[in-house]
């Protein structure tokens, strides 16, 4: 089950990243400050989706490791370190979504991470985090630009 949900939030994740760019993109072109900030926003955004994909296309492959059943499943394979006194502690495993992880527990109670490479939560974050400075500098520049507008306008009256 958890590597269907895995995949699902793959295409979900593939699918936002497409229509960031495209929206990204259409907003670079037609020009203005705003716009362009607002179009780089859609298009780190993009990035940030991608990112989260590739995450958690390691999370749906251990998932689908551990829950492939057979004669080597015990312990679980995507858990093993390779010291065999501590792998037959391992009893189970958990998905975490946000940050990307997959984690493995012992029985003993503690837990440690495996598979999801260490420059993948970094990344998504840094490009997450650009992405919403990006989207709140275009409304402050749109936002300024409208109060310009506003006050040109209300000088023209007489």
């Amino acid at each position: 089950m958890s590597f269907l949900l895995c995949l699902l939030v793959v295409l979900v994740a593939v699918v936002s990243g497409v229509v960031f760019l495209g929206r990204g993109l259409a907003c670079v072109w037609r020009g203005g400050l705003a716009r362009s900030l607002r179009g780089l926003a859609y298009v780190v955004a993009a990035g940030a989706a991608v990112m989260y994909a590739w995450g958690m296309l390691y999370v749906a492959g251990a998932a689908l490791e551990a829950e492939d059943g057979g004669a080597d499943s015990s312990p679980i394979r995507p858990c093993r370190t390779g010291v065999r006194e501590r792998d037959y502690w391992i009893d189970d495993y958990h998905v975490w979504w946000v940050p990307v992880r997959f984690v493995c527990h012992r029985s003993d109670g503690s837990t440690y991470d495996r598979e999801v490479p260490g420059y993948v939560n970094p990344a998504l974050a840094g490009l997450a985090g650009s992405a919403v400075a990006l989207a709140v500098s275009a409304l402050a520049v749109s936002a300024r630009s409208a109060s310009a507008r506003s006050v040109d306008e209300r000088a023209r009256r007489p």
